[in-house]
């Protein structure tokens, strides 16, 4: 290796380690929680963690039953992610693991897969790609991004995937089976024109049991609320069947696992592992992020109830390398779960241990259920199970929330239509980025519109809004300009400005600019060229109110030569008017004008002319 290279890779090593330092990255917030921490703060965290576990290992099987994949995926994902990220996380109430968006997009992802081994075998590629993309994310800052995320999105996104989730597990619920040989569909419209051609096999045994269950959570949710309702359901769900096989009552359960399957390995990539990657990378970067506006929405809503202030890159940190552990076992990709989250802050978690605590106990349950002789697995109802996600999902769905996004404005509501209808006929993660685009072209839409109003003189000195176009003053223009200025603005500020010259009589016009911010090339490639039109026939181009944002723009980009330094007049906060009275004495100037004094919002009722 030469000195250049050599002292080229110490320079790229001292800038890395500069920018990284600069984050403001926690590497353990943990260790502050452990000061101080008694015998008081352990109860708190291990009574929210024993809560938070039996709540967390049936939703696992219950994501895992909605992704399509082995039950022990979900079961692994939250022991992994709950027992690893808890020392990274900014906020110490995030509880992660497998969601529903995240579980309903590797179903969509995954559908049209013709070999199942094949989707196995990718997962646990596809969750280091989502956790490796998560670290560079928070080291990047990406996290403060996720704030201009629209709300319509998210209630149209949700709510669209409750009534996914809905239809998907309809299947396991009425006992029906998609005719053999045929791909399972993976759109609203799909599955239920599957269903429909299926409910001729419909077995009374499954929504029999399907029905109880249903009406254990209801009753159980309503009389105890604060008791562990899934796992309770859950529970009794498989003692009835339990009891009622030997009056041949059959219904399908989940297969068993074994301790080889909770192991962790790094599985052969089918293809090469370049190849997969250029498969899986659309869809890691629709999971993780995903993922970032789950956690960053979760991390926000405890915030201000618990009054702590967590840092979003704190926590897409801790999500980050939460997915790349889980990417070392069978698991599901891992995001923050909004009802572990808020139960283990309603049970009284104090710090980031209860976490730790969680998942370490979700880790034991999995262990348990996967021994040899045990097999409580393939005593679970798989139309229990699925009974119990149409519950969650359906809880998912707040009517008030919708209505807002409906009647607030008529953006929010087509963000809120397009991303649902597109839940519905689109692969989930296609949907969410649409309806992401539509938000963001939206309110391009309103904030390239500048406002452009045309002002005149009256004889007294006043300046007044030109409403019906007409000008004291035939051969000077004054054209307000306020808003952002962006690219999206360039042809409307080009347009308007064009449309004012068409006046064969107009010689000068003064573009008012104290209001306007934003401006960048777009924009000032659009002034050039009015600049040199004008120029060309005979008429002047002024500003007038300059920032000195704007001027540096100006002068850096060398427009300030094409429309003359003469020409450009900047706002001074002292005097707020100074630069319009001298840009309308420069104007007469240009077009011989005669009159020495120009007044401007002159007050009547004065005894003396008010002057600038």
């Amino acid at each position: 290796m030469n000195e250049h290279l050599r002292a080229w890779l110490r320079r790229a090593w001292t800038a890395l380690a500069a920018f990284l330092r600069g984050r403001r990255i926690d590497p353990l917030p943990l260790l502050g929680d452990l000061r101080g921490y008694g015998r008081g703060k352990f109860r708190s965290d291990f009574r929210a963690a024993v809560n938070v576990a039996l709540l967390a290992l049936p939703q696992g099987m219950a994501y895992a039953v909605i992704a399509d994949v082995p039950i022990y995926f979900g079961i692994t994902c939250s022991a992994i992610a709950s027992l690893v990220a808890a020392p990274f996380a900014g906020s110490r109430h995030t509880i992660l693991g497998p969601t529903n968006g995240t579980a309903l997009m590797i179903f969509g992802f995954y559908a049209t897969f013709q070999d199942p081994s094949a989707k196995l075998v990718l997962l646990p590629l596809l969750v280091f790609l989502v956790g490796l993309i998560l670290v560079v994310g928070a080291y990047l800052r990406v996290a403060d991004l996720i704030q201009y995320i629209s709300r319509s999105v998210v209630v149209g996104y949700i709510t669209g995937a409750a009534v996914l989730i809905v239809t998907n597990q309809l299947r396991q619920v009425l006992g029906v089976d998609l005719p053999p040989g045929d791909p399972r569909p993976r759109t609203c419209f799909g599955l239920l024109a599957d269903l429909a051609r299926s409910l001729p096999s419909c077995q009374w045994e499954t929504l029999l049991l399907s029905a109880v269950t249903a009406t254990v959570f209801l009753l159980t949710r309503r009389c105890r609320p604060g008791w562990p309702v899934f796992a309770i359901s859950l529970a009794l769900a498989s003692a009835f069947q339990g009891g009622l096989r030997g009056f041949h009552f059959q219904v399908e359960t989940f297969e068993a696992f074994n301790l080889a399957n909770l192991r962790p390995s790094i599985p052969p990539f089918p293809g090469g592992i370049f190849n997969s990657i250029s498969l899986l990378f659309g869809i890691s970067i629709s999971v993780a992020f995903l993922a970032a506006m789950e956690n960053s929405v979760i991390s926000k809503t405890l915030a201000s109830r618990s009054g702590d202030h967590p840092d979003q890159n704190q926590d897409l940190l801790s999500l980050g390398i939460a997915n790349l552990v889980a990417s070392f076992f069978q698991s599901l990709p891992a995001s923050g779960s909004l009802t572990r989250s808020q139960l283990n802050y309603s049970s009284g978690a104090e710090t980031r241990l209860a976490g730790v605590f969680s998942g370490l106990l979700c880790l034991t349950g999995a262990l348990l259920l996967a021994l040899p002789g045990v097999q409580i697995i393939t005593w679970i109802p798989k139309c229990a199970l699925a009974t119990l996600v149409i519950c969650i999902a359906s809880s998912l769905v707040h009517v008030r929330q919708i209505r807002i996004c409906l009647a607030a404005t008529r953006s929010d509501a087509a963000v809120t239509l397009s991303t649902f209808l597109a839940t519905l006929v689109l692969p989930f993660h296609q949907a969410v980025f649409l309806g992401v685009s539509i938000s963001i072209m939206l309110y391009l839409r309103k904030a390239s519109r500048p406002e452009l109003v045309e002002y005149h003189f009256t004889d007294e000195g006043e300046m007044h809004e030109s409403i019906d176009g007409s000008r004291q003053h035939p051969l000077i223009s004054l054209i307000h300009v306020e808003g952002e200025l962006f690219f999206g603005a360039a042809e409307l500020l080009r347009g308007e400005i064009q449309r004012s010259c068409a006046d064969p009589n107009l010689k000068v016009i003064i573009l008012r600019m104290r209001n306007a911010h934003r401006l960048d090339a777009t924009s000032v490639m659009a002034l050039e060229d009015l600049a040199r039109f004008l120029h060309a026939s005979g008429r002047h181009l002024i500003l007038s109110g300059t920032t000195p944002e704007v001027v540096g723009i100006l002068t850096r980009s060398r427009t300030l030569e094409t429309i003359g330094r003469s020409n450009v007049f900047s706002h001074d906060p002292r005097k707020p008017n100074w630069s319009t009275r001298e840009a309308l004495h420069h104007a007469r100037s240009l077009i011989g004008g005669d009159e020495a004094e120009v007044r401007i919002f002159f007050d009547p009722s004065a005894k003396r002319p008010g002057r600038e």
